[in-house]
């Protein structure tokens, strides 16, 4: 009798005590919530982040360019940016390291019609190819033509501004620089114009990581960051493990996107998240600087562990 009412006097106890503080997080997307931040909306939902002590804050952006920069600024703690997109605020001298890895393949593709005029890389000559950002995506289209013998001069650039499937659509160019695999394509498929597309990283870009956790850079030893990536981990497992409770999940805490274009990219984007976010591939990194050098983007190729790290 005596036993039980001392189990029974500590368990009052330990219900009884403060809970213990969770370290608020600032987590600014790259965009609004989309299938692509499934590990984050998992972990928030399932309580992986409280699980590890983290009371995290996800913000969808104004502005798509400004979460690295307000990072950087010490206005928030995190941000999830592209590997390319890192390497180019590098080079601008932003004080930022990257931490983890969200999607570990590239995206982007150069996508054209099954339809159209468009049936090989070749049959770009002459061709209009619409974009939405300079830069980096005319980079990737320098190496896919010159994969067939053709160079920009060979195209004409349109940008479009972000339209690409409508811009497609009309008629306005024969290709679009900026799809993506996982949206722009389903999308093509519902309009009932399945597209064709072309892969950067079989045709000379060197493969990337798609989207990245950065933080200001003299955070790279803030024990809070390796919690947040054991917590995005667990979460990834549990979207591998459970992908249709998982994505019943992400709906519902997200009804808006409960449609057809977003079930499908949340299917069709489960293979490519980390399952090891930590993990870091140096030789990745250095080979993408080095082909950002090459087409004038960037001044130097920087050591790697300046700017990366892989949390424990």
């Amino acid at each position: 009798m005596l036993r039980k009412c001392s189990a029974a006097l500590v368990a009052m106890a330990l219900f009884a005590s403060p809970a213990v503080a969770q370290d608020k997080v600032t987590v600014l997307l790259d965009w609004f919530v989309n299938p692509d931040h499934a590990p984050l909306i998992i972990a928030q939902e399932e309580g992986y982040f409280e699980r590890h002590g983290l009371d995290v804050e996800l913000i969808a952006p104004a502005d798509p360019s400004a979460p690295p920069r307000l990072v950087a600024a010490g206005q928030a703690d995190i941000a999830i940016t592209y590997q390319p997109d890192l390497m180019l605020h590098l080079n601008e001298g932003l004080p930022l390291v990257r931490f983890g890895t969200l999607i570990e393949t590239p995206l982007n593709a150069l996508i054209v019609l099954k339809d159209g005029p468009v049936k090989s890389l070749a049959d770009l000559k002459g061709k209009k190819v619409g974009y939405s950002i300079a830069s980096i995506q005319t980079a990737y289209l320098a190496e896919l033509l010159k994969s067939v013998g053709l160079t920009a001069d060979d195209v004409e650039l349109v940008n479009v501004n972000f339209n690409l499937v409508s811009a497609l659509l009309s008629g306005q160019v024969d290709a679009a620089m900026d799809g993506y695999r996982n949206f722009e394509l389903t999308q093509l498929d519902i309009e009932g114009k399945p597209g064709v597309a072309f892969f950067p990283e079989e045709h000379g870009v060197p493969i990337y990581d798609e989207l990245i956790f950065v933080a200001k850079s003299d955070r790279r030893d803030d024990p809070m960051l390796g919690r947040f990536i054991a917590a995005i981990e667990e979460a990834t497992i549990f979207l591998t493990n459970h992908p249709e409770e998982a994505r019943d999940i992400f709906m519902a805490s997200n009804a808006d996107l409960n449609d057809e274009l977003n079930l499908r990219a949340f299917d069709l984007t489960l293979p490519r998240f980390a399952k090891r976010p930590a993990a870091f591939d140096a030789g990745r990194y250095e080979r993408f600087a080095e082909f950002l050098m090459s087409h004038g983007l960037i001044d130097e190729v920087l050591p790697v562990d300046g700017y990366a790290v892989a949390p424990r």
